[in-house]
C-alpha cells in the first residue's frame, strides 16, 4: 500500500488546503469523512496516494462522433496527459457537451450558453488545480472561454486546429467559403449536379475546423492574442504532429500555472481584449467574434463595461487588414501557418499592440515577441502583409448605427464583392423569417432587382431562437442566373465567418422586440447604408412608423415565453441582445 497522508485522517487537525483532492469537498457535515469518501472512490480507478498528491489537471473532453471538427480530441488528450505527467502533475479528463455547427438544431448558437454553463459548473465543482479546455468548432471555444472566466480557476484553451484544403480539378478548395461559393454557382446554373456531388467529397478532406478565416479560426487567433495559448496553437493543422506537440506543451504549462494559481480574471485585462480586437480587424475575422467577445468580456468583472461594441469600430479605424485568407482574400489557414501564423502577424502589428498585456506563461506579450523574433520572407509577406501594404486599408469589420440599428449592427466590409454597395440606397424586399425566405427567394414573380435591399427578419437571439447563420441571404435565382453575385442584405441574425458579400448582421434590437424598426420594415421601403458615416437608416416618416408599431401583434408571443418549458424557455426569457453577446443576463458578471 502506498504511503498515506496522515493529515487527511487526523480528526483534530482541520483540512485547510485548497489544492488537489482537498478543494471543494462535498458537504456531509464532516470534512474528513468527505475527503475519505472521495479517496475511496477515486482509488477505484487505480490511483495511488503518490498520484493523488500531485497537482490535478482537468482536461475537458469534447469529442463526439457528431463533431468532425473534434475528431482528433482523443489524440490531443493523450498528448496533454503526456505533458502533464512529464511535469509532475496528474491528468484527469472529463466530458462536457460538444457542439458542431452543422449538426445542431435549431443552431449551435442556441446551445453555446448551455455549453458555457456546463463548462463553468464542471470546472468549479471538481477538484482541479488547473484545466485544459479542448475545443475547436465555432461555438465551443467561446463557450469555454465564457465558462472558464466565470469559474475563475486556471484555464488553458487548446484548439483542435484547422483542416487541410482539398482539390477539385486542379483548384484548391476548402470548407466553408468554397462550400458557399460553389453552392451559389450551382444555384445559378454555372455548375451541374455531378460537379456539386464531386465537390461535396473534397470540401472537407480531413478532420479539423474550417480551413479559412471563419469563426473557428478567428476565435483561435483571438485566444492566442489574449495570451491564453502558444501562438502557433492558433494555426497548426488538426492532422499535424505540431498540433500534438502543442497539446503536450499545454499540458506542461497547466502544471506550471496550477502552481502559480494564475486565474483568467487576474491575467486578462482591458489591454488583453484590445489586443484581441486589433487582431480580429487585422485578420478580417468573423462578424461572430463581436458577439462572442462581448459575451466573454461581460463575464469579466474588471473589464465589463470598459469595452463595448463601439470599441470594435474605434479600433478598426486604426487597423488595416493584413491577412490574405478567404473570405476577405484568397488563401487558407495552412498558408497562414506556413507563413509564420500568429507570431508573424503580431510582429507586423507590434507597434499597435498593448505589449504590457500578460500571457498565460507569466511573460508579457512584448517579452514573448522579443524572445521569438521573426524574419519576413517573400511567401510570408504575401500571406501576412506589412502595414505599408495592407489588403484593405482599415475597418475590415465596421459597426453601423441609425434608426434601423440604434444599438448597433456589424458588417465585414472587406468581404464585400461589390464595393459600391457599401454606400447604397435601395428598396427593401422583406422576408418575415427563414421559412418565408425559403418559400419566396426563388419565386420567379418576386419583385426584386440587383439594386434591391434584401431584408430578413425574425432570426435574432430570441426570434429564431438562437441567431442562426442565415444572414447570407441567397441571391434570388433569377438574378444569380443573370450574373449578379452580391446584393446588400440585412438581418438580425448572423453569418458564418466563412461567408462573403455585402451583408449587415447582428442588427439590434432584433425584429421581434417591441418598437424595433427592423420589425416594421415593409416591401418597397427605402433603406440607406453609408459605410463612411457608419449609418443604417430606414427612410420612413415618424407618423408611419408609429402607425406600424401600433398595428404590430407581438404581445401574445412575449406572454407565451413566460410559461415555455425547458431550456428553450430559459433561453428565450434570459438571452440578451447581440451587442451584449447574446448571453444569458444572469450569467454576466453583473447578473440580473
Amino acid at each position: 500500500m502506498s504511503q498515506i497522508n496522515k493529515d487527511d485522517y487526523n480528526l483534530s487537525k482541520p483540512i485547510t488546503s485548497t489544492a488537489g483532492l482537498r478543494q471543494g469537498l462535498t458537504s456531509y457535515g464532516d470534512a474528513h469523512f468527505s475527503l475519505f469518501l472521495r479517496k475511496v472512490f477515486i482509488k477505484a480507478l487505480g490511483y495511488s496516494e503518490d498520484a493523488l498528491s500531485r497537482p490535478i489537471i482537468g482536461i475537458i473532453n469534447t469529442h463526439s462522433a457528431l463533431n468532425p471538427c473534434h475528431a482528433n480530441v482523443p489524440q490531443l488528450i493523450e498528448a496533454v496527459k503526456r505533458g502533464v505527467q512529464l511535469s509532475g502533475g496528474l491528468a484527469i479528463d472529463f466530458p462536457t457537451i460538444s457542439l458542431h455547427e452543422s449538426f445542431i438544431s435549431p443552431t449551435s448558437m442556441f446551445l453555446r450558453n448551455l455549453m458555457s454553463m456546463d463548462t463553468e459548473e464542471m470546472i468549479k465543482a471538481q477538484p482541479l488545480d488547473a484545466c485544459v479546455m479542448i475545443g475547436g468548432c465555432d461555438k465551443t471555444v467561446p463557450a469555454q472561454l465564457m465558462g472558464g472566466i466565470s469559474a475563475n480557476k486556471p484555464v488553458l484553451p487548446l484548439v483542435t486546429g484547422p483542416m487541410m484544403p482539398g482539390s477539385h480539378r486542379g483548384t484548391r478548395l476548402g470548407a466553408c467559403t468554397d462550400c458557399r461559393s460553389n453552392w451559389a454557382a450551382y444555384r445559378a446554373g454555372s455548375i451541374d449536379m455531378e460537379d456539386i456531388g464531386t465537390l461535396n467529397e473534397e470540401l472537407a478532406p480531413t478532420s479539423g475546423t474550417c480551413g479559412v478565416m471563419g469563426t473557428a479560426s478567428t476565435m483561435a487567433c483571438i485566444t492566442a492574442a489574449l495570451g491564453l495559448m502558444p501562438l502557433r496553437g492558433a494555426s497548426a493543422p488538426a492532422v499535424s504532429s505540431t498540433r500534438l506537440r502543442i497539446a503536450e506543451e499545454t499540458g506542461a504549462n497547466a502544471v506550471s500555472i496550477a502552481a502559480s494559481k494564475r486565474t483568467p480574471q487576474e491575467m486578462l485585462t482591458e489591454e488583453s481584449f484590445l489586443n484581441a480586437i486589433i487582431v480580429l480587424q487585422a485578420i478580417g475575422g468573423s462578424t461572430n467574434a463581436t458577439v462572442h467577445l462581448m459575451a466573454i468580456i461581460n463575464r469579466h468583472p474588471k473589464v465589463q463595461g470598459k469595452i463595448t461594441l463601439k470599441t470594435f469600430d474605434e479600433v478598426g479605424r486604426k487597423v488595416p487588414l493584413l491577412v490574405d485568407l478567404k473570405p476577405s482574400g484568397d488563401n487558407y489557414m495552412t498558408d497562414f501557418h506556413n507563413a509564420g501564423g500568429m507570431l508573424a502577424l503580431l510582429h507586423m502589428l507590434k507597434y499597435l499592440l498593448h505589449l504590457s498585456a500578460m500571457t498565460i506563461t507569466g511573460q508579457t506579450l512584448g517579452e514573448v515577441l522579443d524572445a521569438s523574433p521573426f524574419k519576413t520572407f517573400p511567401f510570408s509577406s504575401t500571406i501576412i502583409r506589412p502595414l505599408s501594404n495592407p489588403l484593405y486599408p482599415a475597418s475590415s469589420l465596421a459597426v453601423l448605427y441609425g434608426n434601423l440599428a440604434p444599438n448597433g449592427a456589424v458588417i465585414k466590409a472587406s468581404a464585400s464583392k461589390y464595393r459600391h454597395l457599401l454606400s447604397h440606397r435601395g428598396p427593401a424586399v422583406v422576408f418575415a423569417n427563414s421559412a418565408d425566405l425559403a418559400h419566396g427567394i426563388d419565386d420567379p414573380g418576386l419583385a426584386v432587382t440587383k439594386d434591391s435591399v434584401l431584408v430578413l427578419q425574425g432570426i435574432g437571439p430570441i426570434g429564431n431562437p438562437g441567431m442562426p447563420e442565415a444572414g447570407l441571404i441567397p441571391i434570388p435565382r433569377k438574378l444569380a442566373a443573370a450574373g449578379v453575385q452580391d446584393m446588400l442584405r440585412l438581418s438580425d441574425g448572423r453569418i458564418s465567418g466563412t461567408a462573403g458579400g455585402t451583408i449587415v448582421v447582428n442588427i439590434s434590437p432584433e425584429a421581434v422586440v417591441p418598437k424595433s424598426f427592423l420589425g416594421i420594415v415593409r416591401d418597397g421601403d427605402i433603406i440607406r447604408l453609408d459605410l463612411k458615416t457608419r449609418t443604417l437608416e430606414l427612410e420612413v416618416g415618424r407618423e408611419e412608423i408609429e402607425k406600424r408599431n401600433t398595428e404590430r401583434t407581438i404581445a401574445g408571443v412575449w406572454e407565451e415565453r413566460k410559461t415555455k418549458r425547458g431550456y428553450r424557455g430559459l433561453y428565450e426569457r434570459s438571452v440578451n441582445q447581440a451587442e451584449d453577446g447574446a448571453d444569458f443576463d444572469f450569467l454576466s458578471c453583473k447578473g440580473l
